[in-house]
């Protein structure tokens, strides 16, 4: 048996998702609708693909594999870091993708990653603010690329560089929840990037207040932990549109590529559905807080 890591944010997160409990309610219910819209485009499911990177080591082409999944599952894609080539052959599936940008120190390089992911025709663009430092308490570096920190103002000038929707990735605070609407963000990414820092507070743990600050004026995605339809209902329930499935999609990638991810994301969906129709709720739109319990 594994032994559990004292301060390991992954088991912490887990051992959160398996305290919500659900009540059930039967009367009244229906057939639910799992559909889903962001940014102007209609969705089969509110899974989405993790902003993951690097996969050929799980698949040959593996980011592209995973777009080719999420096109056939009519989910929304995500795009972590890679090079400008392999977003144009990730796009070229048709799968409607986020591209997320690291947060280089050199802000000029995010400019052109921008201009680069729109041309791609992608459906959003954003950052993964929680690279900026190691754990050592200095700048990053990822894959020989120098990061850096970004300000309220930064952000406000990435939103401000594109006409697509630009979205914030690892927020975990109120804090930073206020401060990305105030820069015009059309989306953020609520995430602590796989324990990147133990002891870090649980995406659902802080979801609601996160709901507090935004207010319905942008959508809320939830990364890390999901594995299944019952992790998707109850991120939902606390108030995320839509959620991030990430290390959940890559044994199904490795055994049969954009098979197994459309596979996994429907089963998943049913499982979603599953849930929706034992806690009465016809579609998203429904779902009731108020059905979470905690142990």
């Amino acid at each position: 048996m594994e032994k559990k890591r004292q301060g390991d944010s992954d088991q912490i997160t887990r051992e959160y998702f398996d305290s919500l409990l659900l009540e059930m309610r039967h009367l009244d219910g229906c057939i639910p609708d799992t559909t889903f819209e962001l940014y102007g485009e209609k969705f089969q499911t509110p899974i989405m693909m993790a902003a993951l990177s690097h996969l050929n080591n799980i698949h040959e082409d593996g980011m592209v594999e995973m777009a080719k999944g999420a096109a056939l599952a009519e989910a929304v894609n995500w795009a972590g870091m890679g090079e400008k080539d392999e977003l144009e052959r990730i796009t070229a599936t048709g799968a409607k993708t986020i591209k997320i940008i690291k947060p280089y120190a050199d802000n000029d390089l995010i400019l052109e990653r921008i201009a680069h992911a729109k041309e791609c025709g992608v459906l959003a663009v954003g950052m993964d603010i929680d690279h900026a430092f190691n754990g050592k308490g200095e700048y990053d570096k990822v894959l020989g690329y120098d990061m850096a920190p970004k300000s309220q103002e930064e952000i406000r000038r990435f939103v401000e560089s594109t006409s697509l929707p630009f979205v914030v990735k690892g927020v975990l605070s109120r804090q930073d929840a206020y401060k990305c609407l105030q820069a015009g963000v059309k989306g953020i990414v609520v995430s602590h990037h796989h324990g990147i820092m133990d002891y870090a507070v649980p995406p659902l743990m802080i979801l609601p207040e996160i709901v507090k600050v935004v207010s319905g004026q942008i959508p809320i995605f939830v990364d890390c932990g999901i594995m299944s339809g019952m992790d998707v209902f109850k991120a939902l329930a606390l108030g995320a549109s839509a959620v991030s499935a990430g290390r959940v999609i890559m044994p199904p990638l490795k055994e049969k590529g954009a098979q197994g991810v459309k596979e996994l994301v429907c089963q998943m969906s049913e499982e979603l559905k599953g849930v929706m129709a034992r806690t009465g709720c016809p579609d998203l739109q429904h779902i009731d807080p108020s059905v979470i319990w905690q142990k």
